[in-house]
């Protein structure tokens, strides 16, 4: 399918003369990966006046950890993500969330900050930002901010960026406590497939946990009154139990082509206990590997 729609492109080299082309033009577009955007533009569904080309940016393809939090610059690709040792050694719940995206070829291209910049309900990158309490790092004219990822999500395909301004990364805080973690993800078939539903977990050593679900309601959710009831409390078959009979308080599935809402609610609370007790199996030292899959 071609691209119908005319637009300027601009391919800038540094942030300031990214900045500049922003203020330049009322719509734009910024192309990373171009997994979404490209879609988009063939069908239409996108028309900017200009696309702007960041690819140019070398400061945007770094990943750094330093005083104790985890840099992703705008340009990494989850295979970056995958190959990268200290996302495997410090946070291996960003490679399992990795593993589960496209497939390989998407990968190469596909960034998390696209990602969560399409902000489609049904994204991976989402749920993992959320159980680590993530911040957005965002440019515009007057300097940098950053933008927790509680406050990120607006709505299916909204962000709380303003026009004038983009993505430049997303910083992590590395947790304070000795943590293990799980990533669980529905689709429908293995390869290009969009999540019917998915849960990422973070369980620490105090027994405090971190939940949040993807492609259930309109944006990430953060499963805060299941964290409540759990916190503090040595993790078993009882509790779990309770915690499933709230799945239904804290979601909001819809019935698509994907899957039916009923099938959603059912299938939430299955991977809800299958990841808990894998991530918490995983903080005790055994358990299964990152990267595999629950579901089978």
């Amino acid at each position: 399918m071609p691209i119908l729609h005319d637009f300027d492109y601009f391919k800038p080299t540094t942030v300031d003369e990214t900045l500049s082309l922003l203020s330049r033009f009322n719509n734009t577009a910024i192309l990373a990966g171009g997994t979404d955007l490209i879609v988009n533009l063939k069908q239409g569904t996108a028309t900017p006046e200009a696309v702007i080309d960041i690819k140019g940016l070398d400061e945007l393809k770094v990943i750094k950890f330093e005083n104790n939090r985890l840099s992703i610059g705008a340009l990494v690709t989850f295979s970056e993500l995958l190959e990268s040792e200290i996302i495997s050694e410090k946070f291996p719940l960003i490679m399992e969330t990795s593993k589960t995206v496209g497939s390989v070829g998407i990968r190469n291209r596909a960034t998390m900050v696209g990602n969560i910049c399409s902000a489609v309900p049904s994204m991976d990158s989402g749920p993992p930002l959320c159980v680590y309490d993530a911040d957005i790092l965002v440019r515009g004219s007057g300097g940098e901010r950053k933008i927790p990822v509680s406050g990120w999500f607006l709505e299916p395909g909204e962000t709380s960026i303003k026009g004038g301004e983009f993505v430049t990364g997303i910083s992590i805080p590395f947790p304070d406590k000795k943590h293990a973690g799980c990533y669980v993800r529905l689709g429908r078939y293995a390869g290009e497939d969009l999540a019917q539903v998915s849960i990422a977990i973070l369980a620490r050593s105090d027994n405090s946990y971190r939940i949040a679900f993807g492609a259930v309601a309109p944006v990430p959710v953060r499963a805060k009154q299941i964290e409540a009831l759990l916190n503090g409390k040595k993790l078993n078959n009882s509790l779990i139990q309770q915690a499933k009979g709230i799945v239904p308080e804290e979601i909001a599935p819809i019935s698509d082509i994907r899957a039916s809402k009923e099938y959603r609610m059912h299938i939430a609370k299955v991977m809800f206990e299958r990841g808990i007790k894998a991530a918490v199996d995983r903080l005790n030292g055994h358990g299964p590997e990152y990267g595999a899959n629950l579901l089978e």
